[in-house]
């Protein structure tokens, strides 16, 4: 039995509907496997609460959070929290990429010297 053309459109929208805050998780540095699986449960909560109306009042509130959330926290954040599930320090602040990259140089300084010839 094929879906009629209304259930796959709807499919369709919300799919790439779910693929923008996807595209963030991905620049935050998220796996590929969490990315999928983070789409395909908003999705199919989505496709639940369009045709199935059932519990609205709880599904609504849980996908408005679930599709803002990656746009709100800074993709370094995600990146560091989803690190710090896996065992690693994440970032950190230091300035250390995490994924091989070489550490920041210390930072420059700046500041003109005081000039000699005033008196203080």
């Amino acid at each position: 039995m094929l879906p009629t053309p209304a259930l796959l459109a709807v499919g369709l929208l919300l799919g790439l509907v779910v693929l923008l805050p996807a595209r963030r998780l991905q620049l935050g540095g998220v796996s590929s496997r969490l990315i999928g699986f983070y789409a395909f449960c908003v999705w199919a909560l989505a496709f639940v609460l369009v045709f199935r109306p059932i519990a609205a009042r709880f599904l609504v509130p849980i996908l408005v959070i679930a599709y803002v959330a990656p746009f709100v926290v800074a993709p370094a954040r995600i990146s560091g929290i989803v690190r710090r599930g896996t065992g690693g320090r994440g970032t950190g602040g230091r300035g250390t990429g995490g994924r091989g990259d070489p550490p920041r140089p210390p930072m420059k300084n700046v500041t003109p010297p005081d000039d000699p010839t005033r008196p203080a």
